[in-house]
């Protein structure tokens, strides 16, 4: 099956319905976290990732628990035929209720399924990609990259070495403004 073929079968319609909920809830940058699901998707896209369609449309609705913890799992697990196996991803890469964001991201690294890491390598590839001067401090940008050496690296290793490059990419980047920003 051609790489057009997996996409034209994909059903992300009732997906987008319910990522809906996120145009609503603020990116501290800006935005909205339903601009940052489809930056997600795209990104999957961009890596090749056609014919996952449980990674694809977990990648649309990746945030929605997290963001909106009343959202109604079981309503999204009979939004169709592969919805429990969506909601079983977003799950598996969402932050629980007073889980340390170091913990959470060692669990995905260590634990997490290949779609898991994949996800949160795409969805770190977006953060970072948003993450600017202005709007985090020097010392907040520089824990988040050093979180990404630490743990996202490690996944995207696992999963997709183009991805690695990516991040490495970014990370350095970010660290030239932070050490430009110091130096001014």
């Amino acid at each position: 099956m051609s790489d057009l073929e997996k996409l034209t079968n994909l059903v992300l319609a009732p997906y987008i319905m319910q990522a809906t909920a996120l145009i609503g809830v603020r990116r501290k940058i800006g935005g909205n976290q339903f601009r940052h699901a489809f930056a997600t998707l795209g990104i999957l896209l961009d890596y090749k990732q056609f014919s996952d369609h449980i990674l694809l449309k977990a990648s649309v609705i990746h945030d929605l628990i997290e963001d909106l913890p009343l959202t109604d799992i079981q309503a999204l697990k009979n939004i169709e035929h592969e919805a429990w196996k969506v909601v079983d991803l977003v799950m598996e890469v969402t932050r629980k209720s007073g889980e340390e964001k170091a913990d959470y991201l060692k669990r995905i690294l260590f634990t997490g399924s290949r779609n898991a890491q994949l996800l949160k390598a795409a969805d770190r590839i977006s953060n970072l990609t948003d993450l600017h001067l202005g709007f985090f401090s020097d010392q907040k940008m520089g824990k988040y990259l050093d979180e990404t050496e630490n743990y996202i690296i490690p996944m995207a290793k696992n999963v997709n070495p183009d991805m690695v490059i990516e991040l490495l990419d970014l990370i350095e980047i970010r660290r030239k403004l932070i050490t430009k920003n110091l130096v001014s």
